[in-house]
Parts: C-alpha cells; structure tokens; sequence
C-alpha cells in the first residue's frame, strides 16, 4: 500500500506509520526512500538540546506556538533514551501532554537504541518524512551533552543548547565540548536562584569563541526572554534559508560516506569471522605469541588483497 499520498495531506497516522518503516523495516524504508528523497532538504533543522531537567520541553512548546503565530508548520522530534526492556522510546507521557497543548504540532518520539550511527539515520530519515509532509521548521529535542548532541549539530540548521541553574554539572557541561556546537545558549528557568550566575559564566566561556552565539536568559514559567528567543531564531531561519543549498550538499556527503563505512563495516564484518587467517591470528594473540597491532595487520593485509 502506497502511504505517500496520504503524507503528502499530512494524515497523522501516515507519518507515524512511514517513521516507524525507517526505525524498523530496511527492505521497505529502501522502497519508501525513493518516493520521498526528490523533495527533500528544504525544511529548516532545529536542534534543541541540554541536560535532562533543563525544560526543554516547555521551551519547544512555547517556540512551536510562537512559530506557528508566524505563519509557519513546525513539528518536533523529540529522541529519548531507550527503554532497555522494549526498545521503544519512553517518556510518551510528555510528548502527549505537549500535543494536547497545542494540537497543530506533530510531535514524535524516537527512540535512541544507544547507538549513535543509528540515531542519524532515524532522524535523517524521520526529518525527510515530515518534510515531505509539508513541515517547517523541524525541531529536534534531545537529552545530554555527549556524542548524540555533536551528531544532531551535523543534522540541524540551528543548533540551541538549553542550561538550567540546577543542574549541578552545568559549568562542567559548558566546558565539555559544547561550546563549539551552539548558535544560541539559553541559561533557562531564569526566575530560579542561580541563573545569574550561571548566565556569566555561560558568557565567559562561551562569549569568545569563533562562531559568536547568541546567550540568553528565558523563563518558559514566567515568559521573559521568550519573546527575545524567538525574535533571535527568526533572524537564524531566514539566514539559514539563504545557505540551505550549500548546507545540504554538505550534510548529503556526510551521510553518503556514512552509508558506505556501514555497508563496508558490516561486509567486513561477516568477511572478517569467517576468515581463516583471523582465527589463526586470534589463536595467537590469546597465546600472548604475537601483540593485537601486528595480528590486525596482517589480518588486515589478506581482507584487502
């Protein structure tokens, strides 16, 4: 059955139906890939990330209401960490409450599986879907500040990073690596004790780097800073509409490598154990007779011959 005709008149059921064939079927994501991917790229990618506990969640329902105030479609994407028993996303309960509060918005919750290659592609995909179904912006949520937040910075447009004054790691965050990945800060619940403080230290840390980010304070409790946030993304979305050829010729190259690497890994893989030089070479290196480097190597040497 063809679902796009039903994604092209953004019918709900037909969009959570298409992103979960990308989250879990590949001989129909392939099929579905094909119909989709020539009307691609246009949308506009927000990426909205920080700790968990920074109230993301009630930021994005504020910005998605204000944005559609603008006259645009947006919709949300919110990665959540794994469910280990299932595999499915958890935290459904928000992502509910937030789609009540605004019904125009489509909002979908990815899991993460843990893994960070799979997150790119779900989402890659998952964005390609809504896009196709008429949405712009895209918002994407996610939790932390590790890899997946870099990762997600290589897939959005925009890139906002959200702080709160209580969670205690957030100079520490600041430092870790961060500080390269934002357009806009947001020191968030500004109203609490703290968040002063930590909006200074938020702007020595960041306030020199090279990309020059836009550091705010905002309160989605009390609506002060909102106003301002959304005026400084406005200003962020037509700019990036004016580079979005070029970005997503570069984003399209990361991913066509990306694609390459995992079928060559997965190939190799399979080569790899099946090989009868590696389990000779394995028998050695247990033995302690020869050191891992010196077995790869030549392991390495017959694979590629």
């Amino acid at each position: 059955m063809d679902i796009t005709s039903d994604l092209k008149k953004a019918k709900r059921g037909a969009i959570a139906k298409a992103i979960s064939i990308f989250e879990n079927d590949k001989k129909e994501s392939r099929k579905l890939i094909k119909k989709i991917f020539k009307s691609s790229g246009k949308s506009i990618v927000i990426g909205i990330t920080g700790a968990a506990g920074a109230g993301k969640s009630s930021l994005i329902d504020k910005t998605s209401i204000q944005l559609k105030k603008l006259g645009m479609k947006p919709a949300i994407l919110a990665i959540d960490p794994t469910s280990h028993v299932s595999g499915g996303a958890i935290l459904g309960d928000r992502v509910r409450m937030m789609e009540s509060t605004d019904s125009g918005t489509y909002i979908r919750s990815i899991a993460s599986r843990g893994a960070t290659g799979a997150i790119s592609r779900s989402i890659r995909n998952s964005i390609r879907v809504l896009e196709y179904a008429g949405f712009n912006p895209i918002i994407i949520e996610s939790v932390g500040a590790g890899q997946t937040e870099i990762e997600i910075s290589h897939i959005a447009d925009i890139t906002v990073v959200v702080f709160n004054p209580h969670t205690g790691d957030s100079i520490q965050t600041i430092k870790a690596g961060i500080t390269e990945i934002g357009d806009i800060y947001i020191v968030h619940k500004s109203d609490l004790d703290g968040a002063s403080q930590l909006f200074q230290s938020v702007q020595d840390f960041i306030g020199s780097v090279e990309k020059n980010p836009v550091i705010l304070k905002a309160s989605s409790k009390t609506g002060k800073g909102v106003a301002e946030f959304i005026k400084e993304l406005k200003i962020l979305i037509a700019n990036k509409k004016k580079e979005k050829k070029l970005s997503e010729k570069q984003r399209l190259t990361k991913e066509l490598d990306d694609i390459i690497l995992d079928n060559i890994n997965e190939k190799i893989s399979s080569v790899l154990h099946s090989n009868k030089s590696y389990s000779s070479y394995l028998k050695k290196v247990h033995e302690k007779k020869i050191d891992p480097y010196e077995a790869a190597e030549n392991i390495s040497k017959s694979i590629l011959k």
